[in-house]
């Protein structure tokens, strides 16, 4: 019987083996690829989703914008880096919003009140998007360590490029938009 034993033990091995090696995976069974990217705020990644109001009490969620190319910038009233880009967004924004293919420029105040901001944005003539993150919550859910911080997000919502620091001025911003157009 030892002898049985031995022979027919790696027979049932190696059949088991090979038709489990033969199983289509979970993933390609589902139709879906199986290099589909997980959510993160690397380069590559599927930028996390969130929702947030903004200057005017509207409702505003990043994954609404798929099917779009998102300039999502993170900033504060403080910040000086942050104000010293803030015409070079503004000229973007002007520049790229309602152009073929458009760009969605997409600002976060972090932990500001509202009134500020609107302050802020009032003495400075600036009129692109800002949502309010008063709590820190996204800023912390995208790793935010310093401010402004820049992500480029193509319309599938993938992360394409992060910039930590302020823009030098237009140009670098629109060299940065090239990342995520189609």
């Amino acid at each position: 019987m030892c002898k049985v034993a031995k022979v027919i033990l790696p027979i049932i091995l190696t059949l088991i083996l090979l038709v489990t090696g033969c199983q289509p995976s979970p993933e390609t069974s589902a139709g879906t690829s199986p290099t589909a990217p997980v959510e993160g705020t690397q380069v590559g990644d599927l930028a996390p989703d969130f929702q947030l109001q903004d200057l005017d009490g509207q409702t505003i969620s990043l994954s609404d914008l798929r099917g779009k190319p998102v300039l999502l910038n993170f900033w504060a009233t403080w910040c000086g880096p942050c104000v010293h880009e803030m015409p070079f967004i503004q000229e973007i924004y002007e520049l790229w919003t309602g152009k073929s293919p458009s760009v969605m420029v997409l600002t976060v105040n972090v932990k500001e009140s509202s009134s500020r901001v609107k302050e802020f944005m009032k003495s400075y003539g600036l009129s692109f998007p800002v949502l309010l993150d008063t709590k820190g919550s996204v800023a912390a859910k995208y790793n935010i360590r310093g401010i402004p911080t820049t992500f480029l997000i193509d319309k599938d919502g993938i992360v394409q490029g992060i910039k930590v620091g302020a823009f030098r001025n237009k140009e670098e911003i629109e060299a940065s938009i090239r990342m995520v157009l189609p």
